[in-house]
């Protein structure tokens, strides 16, 4: 019996063979170099042809690849055709906690997003963390969610598509009135005796937690005991003012009550931030919401690593891909 093609292997290859370029390709696909000559290996092992003759310096179409190339567009074109006309269904976009900020990357994409296109349904969805977004869009249950893609496991990774987007500083909400409120940024060896809520224990958030762990592990700090996680800005505003211990969120986040944010320094760190989706999904709001984190991010500079600051190799592992 004759093997199914996934459209994604198929526009891998058109991909390469309109760039002769894996990393030029990959980048225009928004996915990993990597991912992209995984699955050009694939394509080739189904079909049983060589369809590029590859050196270190160049890639070129073998004979197989260009008689491929036109029966492959043509494929492609009629899959759109096929899918465009089910694209009226909505884009269901995770935001994590229903919390807005001023410089939340998630809620500017969706704002942009939905600008973008006026007539498109987006319709965003509450999961807490990346964690349980995951979960959802594995059940397709969920198309698009955004968190810290290196503290997923493999296996879910291996399921799922990232795209970097960017590096967020790290902060902590205070209760105003908290020894550390004061100062305008706290440095990370002023934390010494106060123990930091990373909302340990939180299954909605272990990508999160992780990175609190790593964080508080490398500066010789201890971790505050696990709490049951609010959810929402006045149950935030109550759970701080209960347990008053630092709780680490990202630069940019909400105002809540009775609370401050004061940035991490000394040094500054960071979370990377990705957008994760199925692969294969295509849908004119997910071009949106990547098209709004280019038009943003490059300006910006949200993938530009300030000198000296932290961020777990796993992390910095995916900006070199």
């Amino acid at each position: 019996m004759p093997q199914d093609l996934h459209p994604r292997l198929l526009r891998g290859f058109v991909a390469t063979a309109e760039t002769l370029h894996f990393g030029r390709a990959a980048a225009r696909l928004h996915v990993a170099q990597q991912a992209l000559s995984r699955d050009v290996r694939a394509l080739e092992q189904q079909l049983g042809e060589v369809l590029f003759h590859r050196t270190t310096r160049s890639v070129q179409l073998s004979p197989a690849g260009e008689a491929l190339l036109p029966q492959v567009r043509r494929l492609l074109a009629l899959h759109d055709e096929i899918v465009s006309s089910t694209r009226t269904r909505p884009l269901l976009v995770d935001l994590g906690n229903e919390v807005d900020g001023s410089d939340l990357t998630q809620y500017r994409l969706l704002a942009a997003a939905r600008a973008a296109l006026p007539d498109a349904e987006l319709l965003a969805r509450f999961h807490g963390g990346l964690a349980a977004a995951a979960d959802e869009l594995l059940a397709h249950r969920l198309d698009v969610s955004f968190g810290r893609w290196a503290g997923l496991p493999a296996p879910v990774q291996a399921q799922l598509v990232q795209v970097p987007l960017r590096l967020e500083p790290v902060a902590v909400f205070l209760p105003e009135d908290h020894p550390l409120a004061g100062r305008p940024a706290v440095p990370m060896a002023a934390l010494a005796g106060h123990p930091v809520d990373v909302l340990v224990g939180n299954p909605a958030t272990t990508e999160w937690a992780g990175l609190g762990l790593a964080l508080l592990q490398a500066h010789g700090l201890r971790a505050a005991d696990g709490h049951a996680p609010p959810v929402g800005a006045a149950e935030l505003a109550r759970y701080l003012a209960r347990h008053r211990e630092p709780v680490l969120t990202t630069v940019g986040g909400p105002d809540i009550p009775g609370t401050v944010t004061r940035p991490l320094v000394d040094p500054v760190p960071l979370c990377l931030v990705s957008l994760v989706h199925r692969p294969g999904l295509r849908h004119p709001g997910l071009t949106a919401l990547l098209a709004a984190a280019a038009r943003l991010g490059g300006p910006e500079g949200w993938l530009r690593r300030p000198p000296g600051s932290w961020l777990p190799d796993e992390d910095a592992a995916l900006l070199s891909r």
